[in-house]
């Protein structure tokens, strides 16, 4: 029977990333701003970009709650940055979540992770290379999520291995997964050299998402950069506007692509 879901889950999963034909314009982007709610400057620094960064915040963080309150009012996509437990053992701070949990513990820590960043109508992994292999983990978390109306996953794809995704299909949540990490080498012309990648991506495929952090550098390249956008035909949009984007352009393909859509056709 698993094996059956996880074919069915698999046969749903996005398509826009192989299917997709090539688009040179009226491209969407997004990025989300990892880590918020510890380092205050360079968060509030995120938090009052003119830009439509989604910002996603370490829950229980002592600035969190503040700057997540600011963020919605500025009208930006307020996340749970969702502590995982990763392969490598590094400590992921309060609120993380771990495959040795009960479910009981399981569930109610995730609750307690939402309730403390208020606004939130999304989430993502912080770390997780470790527990989003973990089935049973993932099929909790999304159940979770499928209670709480209106929010949506997204994976941070911190391991190829990663299973939320599967599980957020087969219990109906909204999500898709990042394609760019901006900043794994913090050097202002290595971060430039993966913006130029979210852009090349974005042009190609329609969509592309990126992951940073509230780096000096980071929030520098992206002040020189996103302003840049509207001349190349893209548009910066929250993450939930790309995950709608992107669930309409799946369902339209599957529609089109259907044997009883062509028959009528025919």
């Amino acid at each position: 029977m698993r094996r059956w879901l996880l074919i069915c889950a698999f046969l749903c999963a996005p398509t826009w990333a192989s299917s997709a034909p090539p688009s040179q314009t009226n491209a969407l982007v997004s990025i989300i701003i990892d880590d918020l709610g510890y380092r205050y400057q360079t968060s509030m620094q995120a938090v009052n970009s003119p830009h439509a960064l989604s910002c996603s915040f370490l829950p229980h963080s002592p600035h969190a709650q503040n700057l997540a309150r600011q963020a919605w009012l500025l009208g930006k996509d307020v996340m749970v940055h969702l502590p995982m437990e990763a392969t490598n053992s590094k400590p992921i701070g309060p609120g993380g979540l771990y495959s040795a949990m009960s479910r009981q513990q399981f569930e109610k820590t995730v609750m307690d992770n939402i309730k403390a960043i208020p606004h939130a109508t999304g989430i993502n992994n912080h770390m997780g290379s470790l527990l989003t292999r973990n089935h049973t983990a993932m099929d909790w978390l999304m159940q979770q999520i499928a209670n709480r109306n209106k929010l949506f996953f997204v994976d941070s794809r911190t391991t190829q291995n990663s299973q939320a995704i599967v599980h957020a299909n087969l219990n109906g949540v909204m999500n898709t997964g990042r394609d760019i990490f901006l900043d794994n080498v913090v050097e202002t012309d290595a971060i430039r050299k993966q913006f130029k990648q979210l852009i090349w991506q974005a042009q190609r495929r329609g969509s592309a998402l990126a992951i940073g952090h509230p780096h000096p550098e980071t929030l520098a390249v992206l002040e020189q950069e996103l302003p840049q956008l509207a001349q190349m035909g893209i548009k910066l949009v929250p993450v939930s506007q790309l995950i709608q984007f992107r669930s309409e352009r799946k369902l339209a393909w599957q529609t089109s692509s259907s044997p009883l859509h062509k028959a009528a056709k025919n």
